[in-house]
């Protein structure tokens, strides 16, 4: 029975200090972000952080890891509520670019994340081309786009959808990028359908 209880306090200090960052970078920013501040707002120590996560840098992947997995399973979601495979592919790429506008991802994943992580960030990356992969084969095979290796138009559409975020992420709140980038994404998810 201790053994359990050691075991929970142990996650409920590593979900403390994930929820309370999660919190500092979504509203000051990673840069603006102080350990000690954040800690102290989790009413834990900086040992904490090191133990868990090995430092600021690691605690933001961390937040970012959990983020992108809450994002996969609201695109998902698009997904599975369409009316067909096609609809939900091109929902789900619409719903990530509306994502590049809410203002917790638009911070944590599209600025800082980006900024501070990098080349970092490759398992995330690489699970999104997987999942498009999936479905864009399926589409290939269901005859609703025109065949052609999927590994390399996953990589494609996901460099495309990707760079477009960080180009909404990177403008005013009132900015039309959004709408603009919506318009491109159309014409290009076109050009995919058979003839």
């Amino acid at each position: 029975m201790p053994r359990r209880a050691r075991a929970d306090m142990i996650d409920e200090t590593r979900a403390k200090l994930l929820a309370t960052a999660r919190r500092a970078f979504g509203s000051q920013g990673y840069a603006n972000t102080s350990m000690d501040d954040f800690t102290a707002d989790a009413g834990l120590t900086r040992g904490a952080l090191y133990h868990h996560f090995g430092d600021k840098k690691g605690l933001l992947a961390a937040v970012v890891r959990e983020m992108d997995a809450e994002m996969d399973a609201r695109l998902q979601a698009v997904s599975d509520g369409a009316a067909d495979a096609w609809s939900g592919f091109r929902d789900r790429c619409r719903a990530y670019l509306q994502m590049a506008q809410e203002p917790e991802i638009q911070r944590i994943v599209l600025q800082d994340a980006y900024a501070v992580l990098g080349a970092a960030m490759p398992a995330a990356q690489q699970y999104c081309i997987q999942s498009l992969n999936q479905l864009l084969d399926g589409l290939m095979q269901a005859g609703t786009i025109e065949r052609t290796d999927p590994e390399a138009l996953a990589r494609l559409i996901n460099g495309s959808l990707v760079d477009a975020a960080l180009w909404i992420a990177g403008g005013e709140a009132d900015n039309d990028r959004l709408p603009r980038a919506l318009d491109g994404l159309e014409l290009l998810l076109r050009g995919l359908r058979t003839r």
